[in-house]
Formats: structure tokens, sequence, C-alpha cells
């Protein structure tokens, strides 16, 4: 074959040679994981993109934070995240890698003989043919790789985004139950004071004192506890957010937000679940991938092992040249590829069943968090439209009886205690209603505004950037 015959065959298998740079693809996730959480990620690959990053989580911490905020940040700053980022690197390199052909292989021979003079030269250069044969359909197999690594990161970024606002949801429930439990300590302070002042006098006796004396110890160890439970909270957010030494010095908002007016209609989560959760999209390019790999191995099983052409040259010891092309190849004789179809079908069969029971156990996910949603509303309102109100009126009324002495102060110390112990109830059920959504909006795929289903490439198609308008691997139907 002559140079010029070579080189359009050279330009041609350059120009297929796919760029290892996995940014294209990361900004792909991550306009998706914008879309669904309303954070946005950040490559952080370099000095000054993590520069960038820490000014912008920085501006953050400045303010209060809330929890889309902390998830913001936590997008920026989580150190597992960024770790899991550069598997795109790795999904990319490898699609990149699948692109190419195996390098040509040089083999060289200097000989001399025992006798007489001269000596004998031979080279050899060979290329595996069926390395180039099928490396189209090598490509394709990774790019279904790549495009499931990258649906997998997606996955994890919407997991830490929900898991963060649910621990900045806990933080602030704790810091309220924290000011709330300091209050009631200061009333059964109060009450053991008071009380142990008219057992001086005379007028109180022991057992009532020993009740008071009791009832404040028991405020105090619930003080600690909520005190030991916001100090919990506040370090595992400050985990996730990636935050350590000076960086933790920051402040929260102090109240939950209150409840929107409504909530979305519950009718067609579970499908729009099913057609919208990357993890589950992920699970189906790996049966589309193990299904790609099993036609692959069963079209070339009985193809030759290896297929090396090449060019081979002679100079022997009297000078003459001989040279000439060179064939080799790898017969399937022992080996004919019945063991490798068998492992592919069985992990086909094994990937498939894993894709019907991650589809089983995302819709009993988003019944359990609607149905927790749905009661989380419920106790809500009953804390606030009738236990709360009630009990304010209690006190009201304990107060003007007090003050027409017909109470004594320990029954308007009781009043004010309990309600008091209302709010923290009320505060618990608003904190377990903003978990239930969260955990709703995760089980989804996305907020629950409207559907939010974002473009993802299709099993079927080759590009790692193509749209998603394929019929996946069956998942059991959608409701």
């Amino acid at each position: 074959m002559t140079r010029a015959a070579l080189a359009p065959l050279g330009l041609l298998l350059f120009a297929g040679c796919a760029s290892v740079d996995p940014r294209p693809t990361f900004d792909s996730v991550a306009e998706i994981v914008a879309a669904r959480s309303g954070a946005e990620p950040a490559w952080v690959h370099t000095a000054s993109e993590e520069d960038a990053a820490e000014e912008a989580a920085s501006r953050l911490l400045v303010d209060p934070l809330d929890d889309r905020s902390a998830a913001q940040i936590a997008l920026l700053r989580n150190r597992e995240l960024l770790a899991e980022i550069e598997e795109l690197g790795i999904a990319r390199a490898d699609y990149a890698q699948a692109t190419r052909i195996a390098n040509p292989a040089l083999h060289a021979f200097r000989r001399t003989p025992d006798q007489g003079s001269g000596t004998n030269v031979e080279w050899t250069l060979v290329q595996d043919i069926l390395d180039i044969l099928v490396q189209p359909a090598r490509k394709r197999l990774a790019a279904v790789e790549l495009e499931a690594a990258k649906l997998r990161l997606g996955q994890t970024m919407l997991d830490l985004v929900a898991e963060t606002r649910i621990a900045f949801f806990e933080l602030a429930a704790a810091e309220e139950t924290s000011d709330r439990a300091t209050t009631v300590r200061g009333l059964t302070a109060a009450a053991a004071e008071l009380a142990r002042r008219q057992r001086d006098a005379g007028n109180l006796e022991l057992r009532a004192v020993a009740l008071f004396e009791a009832a404040d110890a028991q405020a105090l160890v619930d003080l600690t506890r909520a005190e030991l439970d916001e100090g919990e909270a506040r370090e595992r957010l400050n985990v996730l957010l990636g935050l350590s030494g000076a960086a933790t010095d920051w402040t929260a908002a102090r109240h939950l937000p209150p409840l929107p007016p409504a909530d979305p209609d519950p009718i067609g989560l579970e499908r729009r679940a099913i057609e919208q959760r990357l993890d589950l999209d992920a699970a189906r390019f790996g049966v589309d991938l193990v299904g790609r790999a099993l036609a692959l191995k069963r079209g070339t099983r009985y193809f030759p092992v290896g297929i090396e052409v090449g060019l081979n040259q002679e100079k022997d010891t009297d000078g003459t040249r001989l040279r000439g092309p060179q064939l080799a190849i790898a017969l399937p004789i022992f080996d004919t590829g019945a063991a490798s179809i068998a492992r592919l079908e069985a992990e086909q069969r094994r990937a498939q069943r894993q894709l019907e029971q991650l589809a089983i156990e995302i819709r009993s996910e988003v019944r359990l968090a609607r149905d927790r949603l749905i009661g989380a509303r419920a106790l809500v309102e009953t804390h606030e439209r009738t236990l709360l109100p009630k009990r304010r009126e209690v006190l009201e009324q304990t107060l003007l009886h007090y003050n027409m002495m017909l109470l004594g102060v320990y029954d308007l110390l009781l009043a004010r205690r309990e309600e008091t112990e209302a709010e923290q109830a009320a505060t618990a059920a608003h904190r377990d209603y903003w978990i239930a959504r969260a955990r709703l909006e995760r089980a989804v795929g996305g907020t629950l505004a409207g559907p939010q289903a974002a473009p993802v490439a299709a099993p079927g198609d080759s590009s790692p950037a193509a749209a998603h308008e394929h019929s996946h691997p069956s998942t059991g139907g959608n409701r």
C-alpha cells in the first residue's frame, strides 16, 4: 500500500477520534439538574474554577441560609459530589478511547549466521484489522455507557439537593425547638423557685415542691437534648455543604418557610417519576448496553479472534531483499464464544430484573412520599387551626382568671408551658411537611411545580447528547 493511499485512511481514522474533554457532557447534565432543582452545579476542574466556586459559596454564606441556598452551596463544595463528577471524566475518556483504533505493531529481527559473513535483517509492520472493523460497535457501546454515567451523576446531584434541603429543615426545626425549650426551662425554673420560697415560708408542702423541682429538672434535660440535636443537625449540614474551620460560622433562617397554598395534584405523580427519574433512565441504558454487547458477541462469535495484516521485509545475508504482505489469523477453534454469550445473556436478564425492581421501588417511594405529604399538611393545619389557638385561648383565660385572683401563679405558668409545648409540636409538624415535600420531589425526579422531564439521550442513539426519543426497556408500564 503506497503512502498516498495511506494518507486518506489515516485522516479518516483520526477524524473519528472523540475529544476527552468531559465539559460538554457535564454541561448537559447540569442543565437537567438546574431545571429540576433550581440549583446550578459547577464543574470544578482547575484552580481558577475552584476559586470561583469558593467565592460563590462564600457570597451565599454571608446571608442567613435557607434550604435553596444551602442546596446551591452543596452542589459547589460537597467533596463527595466533586469526586463523583470525576466519574464522568473517566466515562468520557473511555468513550474517547473507544473511538480510537489500536496502534500498529512493529516487529524487527537482526540475525548473524554462525558461518560466513553478512547479517539477516527482517522487520514486519502489522495492524489488527478486526479492531478497526468492530470500532464502530465499540464506540456505540461506550456512548451508551457515557450517557448512563451522565444520568447517574445527575441523580446523585438531585439526591444531594434533596438531602441538603432535608438537613436544613431539620436544623431550622431544631433551632426553634431549642429556643422554645429554653423558654420552657425558664418557666419551670421560675415555678420551682417560687415553690421553694413558699416552702420556706411554710405555705407549701414538700411534695408539691418536689413536683415542681422534678418538672424543672425534666425541662433542663429536654433543653440539653434539644441543644445536642441542634448541634448534630448543624454538623450534618456542614458535612453536606463541604464546610470546615471558619466557614462553619454561618447563620440559618430562624423559621421554616410557610406552607404553600396547595399541594400538587397527586394524580400522575407515579407516571412522572417513571418518565423522568434519572436513575431509572440510567438503568434502562444499562440494559441496552448489555444488549448491544450481547448482539456484538453473537454477531462475531465465529469471526477470527484477531486478524493482523501488514508488510514484511527481509534482507538476507547475501544482500537479497524480500518483501510482501503478511496475514496472521487467530482461529476460534477451542473458544467459540459460547461461555461469553451465556454470561452476557445472564447479565442482560439480571439488568432487566433490576430495572423492573427499581421501577417498583420508585412507584412505592412516590406513593409513600405523597401520602406523608398529605398527612403532614393535615397535621400542620390541625396544629395551626385548632390546637395552637385553643392553647392560646387557655392561656388568655388563665391570665384573666389570675388577674381576678381566681387562679394562682402555678396555673398561669402551666398554661404558658403547655402553649410553648404546643408550639414545639407545631414546629415539628411543619418540619415534617417540608421534609415530606423534599422527599416527594426527589421521588418524582424534579420540582412539583409541573412536569420537569428534561431531554436525555436515547439508548438507541450512539450520540452522547442525543434527544430522549426512544422506547426504553420495559419497566412494567406507567400509571
